[in-house]
């Protein structure tokens, strides 16, 4: 595999990554207790932190290209793992 396919690959997991890791850790005003902006959304975030979202999607990004690269090398799983009605895949 070529290194720009693999950082292709890292980019894609970690758009992502960052999209799934959006909503985890982020609390309202109403549930921190600070007072709302005139015209401010119910749901606006009050913590939200991007340095800390980008550090924690490129830690996870980089875990899973990582696997699905060695996956790639080694083989561990294949398309017939992934086969679980078994009449869909004759083997060939």
């Amino acid at each position: 595999m070529q290194w720009t396919s693999i950082l292709a690959i890292y980019v894609l997991v970690w758009v992502m990554t960052a999209f799934v890791s959006l909503p985890f850790g982020i609390r309202t005003h109403d549930e921190v207790g600070l007072p709302k902006v005139p015209g401010q959304a119910d749901s606006a975030p009050a913590n939200f932190r991007p340095g800390r979202l980008a550090l924690r999607t490129t830690l996870i990004a980089a875990v899973l290209t990582a696997a699905y690269v060695l996956n790639y090398i080694y083989g561990w799983i294949g398309i017939e793992d992934l086969n679980f009605l078994g009449w869909m895949f004759d083997g060939q």
